[in-house]
């Protein structure tokens, strides 16, 4: 990440940056959207959550869903949505928005950005241990990514089972042929179709509530029970370690509650928090229809419709629509979560923790609809791997919630740095919401870490490669570029060497450099080997913010370093996209107008050699090569025009 002047931090209410910047869209509009896209993950979680708490699981034996059980369940679910969702994320962490975007990634380059200690008057970075946090963070997030279309897609899909158990048989290859499409559509973009996302999801809802209201209304009581915490503590009397291990399935309740920090960005605070209010209100309706409905059963058969008790809401002649309904809203979320992991990557391109990556536009007029062929493809492959491995969103429910819950501690540690150093909130007052936060988290992550065995190993495994190759990458990045300034000659030596020696030709040079001092290798292998420079070299670095948007304004940094010589520097923020020949275009006094047919690019190539020099292990230099080789050229990733680039071979030692 680069180093900047800290901007000022705006913890208050206040329209975020993002939501601003897609035309001011109306505040219903936003909403619509926001439940469309933000919500559609935990909107999906009834489908399962309150099924798999009573399920046995991890060893835990199955629970009788007798009054003291459901009861239990239902307030550990509403008051894990009221800690969780609606104090944790909507009135605390959306406040930390980085100019308005969210997620872990932008929450640490928020920190990175506003976080200094002073010591002996010298400024220096947050520790390397919040880094890190935040980078796990993201490469759990990768591991959530593959198993949320996988669980919600199939757990829609095994509603068929409810309407006809002769449907059983063709369970998994349906939810394989809707994975495979809905991946092979991504190429297309999902700008027409994501207009409907939000009205299908409002109705989607409303069936939800209208479904628990319909099965409330032989059980009013319920809702008192609901509401008493004192029925989940009498849940963990009851059932002590078991009522504990339950806690794993319970979270699948909150599942995505991530993905309102994260999304804030696409439609700001505002619209999310006024829209989870309708959410809530439909997700607690239906969790109490269906506990409701369970308890006004003969024992015999509560046992049975305990088993998949969502879509024995509806009566058999509405039971084929409702999953039909269902499988629409798991598509949905799938597809907001597929979009998440496309943004994530473009975020850890451009604060250096994953090589180039090709990146496609979808939408000319959206420019977060962005399109990852690799990315893509790769999800599917896990995504269709995990149906056909666990068969069942039963069993994958096991391999569910362990990387949701570490994001969620992680996003807790910090959010801690923000209140304590960046807002400065008042230390008891902010340890006693902390001392909560970390309390839930624990508990939840460690109740899913019994799951490890069952399927808990897979979203860890994934995180864990994950994260070593974002940190990989991070680390071999800053490892060559210290070698390459190593070797680099004073800028002022060379001009005064090279002018008076070489020859000189038409035409404007562009040398594209990681560093903004001394001179590039490729301008050094052109001169030896060409002997000429070009009436005017521009030095150009491209510097990525640790902010969302850099004005145009603030963009540029020019140097006049004498004899036709230029030092530029062209700043982005980690959500922009780069285009040299367009911030060229707009540049002025840098001796005339930019004109591309007399304008050359060099660029570096480098191959890396292994040596003895600490840095990083043999086998992790193997990696970082491997990356480099196989990154997006800096041709296509600066939007070159390929007829004027030249590219120069360099060696160097990591």
């Amino acid at each position: 990440m680069t180093d900047t002047a800290a901007a000022p931090l705006l913890p208050a209410d206040r329209p975020a940056a993002g939501a601003a910047h897609h035309h001011q869209s109306g505040l219903a509009k936003l909403m619509l959207g926001a439940i469309g896209v933000v919500y559609g993950d935990i909107g999906t979680s009834p489908i399962y959550a309150f099924r798999e708490t009573f399920a046995a699981h991890g060893g835990r034996a199955a629970f009788v869903p007798d009054a003291v059980h459901i009861y239990g369940v239902l307030s550990l679910i509403f008051w894990s949505m009221m800690l969780v969702v609606t104090l944790k994320y909507i009135t605390i962490i959306t406040r930390a928005d980085n100019k308005g975007e969210g997620g872990s990634l932008a929450l640490l380059a928020l920190i990175n950005r506003s976080t200094t200690t002073d010591i002996g008057g010298k400024r220096r970075r947050w520790t390397a241990g919040i880094v890190l946090l935040g980078v796990f963070a993201t490469a759990l997030f990768f591991g959530d990514c593959m198993i949320t279309p996988a669980v919600s897609v199939l757990s829609a899909v095994e509603g068929l089972t409810t309407v006809e158990a002769g449907f059983q048989p063709y369970v998994i290859p349906i939810a394989i042929a809707i994975l495979i499409g809905l991946f092979a559509v991504q190429a297309h973009g999902t700008a027409k179709v994501g207009a409907l996302f939000g009205p299908v999801m409002v109705v989607y809802f409303a069936v939800l509530a209208g479904l628990g209201l319909f099965h409330i209304a032989k059980q009013p009581a319920i809702i008192i029970e609901t509401l008493n915490p004192l029925n989940a503590v009498a849940f963990f009397a009851t059932d002590g370690w078991r009522a504990f291990l339950a806690l794993g399935s319970v979270v699948l309740a909150v599942t995505g509650a991530e993905a309102l920090y994260a999304d804030m960005g696409h439609f700001g605070r505002k619209p999310i928090k006024y829209a989870w209010a309708f959410v809530i209100v439909a997700l607690m309706l239906n969790y109490m229809g269906q506990g409701a409905m369970i308890l006004s059963l003969p024992p015999a058969e509560a046992a049975e419709v305990i088993k998949n008790p969502f879509f024995f809401l509806a009566s058999e002649a509405f039971r084929l629509p409702l999953v039909i309904l269902a499988t629409l809203a798991t598509i949905i979320a799938s597809q907001a979560v597929i979009s998440g992991a496309f943004s994530v990557t473009q975020q850890a391109i451009q604060l250096g923790f994953i090589p180039r990556l090709r990146i496609l536009h979808t939408s000319a007029s959206a420019a977060g609809q962005i399109y990852i062929p690799v990315i893509n493809w790769a999800l599917m492959v896990m995504v269709i791997l995990l149906v056909i491995t666990f068969g069942s969103s039963s069993n994958l429910a096991a391999a569910y919630g362990i990387a949701v819950t570490g994001a969620m501690f992680i996003d807790s540690v910090l959010i801690a740095v923000v209140l304590l150093t960046l807002w400065k909130w008042n230390r008891v007052g902010a340890w006693l919401l902390l001392a909560i936060f970390f309390i839930v988290d624990i508990a939840y992550f460690g109740a899913n870490l019994t799951k490890v065995p069952d399927g808990g190993w897979f979203p860890l495994l994934v995180g864990l490669v994950a994260f070593t190759f974002l940190t990989t990458w991070a680390k071999g990045r800053k490892l060559m570029i210290e070698r390459m300034n190593e070797a680099s000659m004073p800028i002022g030596v060379f001009i005064k060497s090279a002018s008076n020696s070489a020859a000189r030709v038409s035409g404007t040079a562009v040398f594209m450099t990681t560093s903004s001092d001394g001179i590039p290798h490729a301008l050094l292998h052109n001169l030896k080997h060409n002997k000429v420079l070009h009436e005017r070299i521009i030095l150009l670095t491209i510097r990525i913010q640790d902010v969302p948007y850099v004005e145009e304004g603030c963009q540029y940094e020019l140097s006049d370093l004498g004899n036709g010589f230029y030092r530029l520097i062209i700043r982005y923020g980690f959500m922009q996209e780069v285009d040299v020949p367009a911030a060229l275009a707009k540049l002025e006094g840098c001796g005339g107008l930019f004109k591309m047919m007399d304008t050359s690019f060099f660029l570096a190539r480098q191959t890396l050699i292994a040596s003895s020099r600490p840095g990083m292990a043999v086998w992790r230099e193997k990696l970082f090569a491997w990356m480099l080789r196989n990154a997006e050229s800096a041709m296509e990733f600066f939007k070159l025009p390929t007829n004027r680039v030249v590219e120069l071979g360099s060696q160097v030692e990591i």
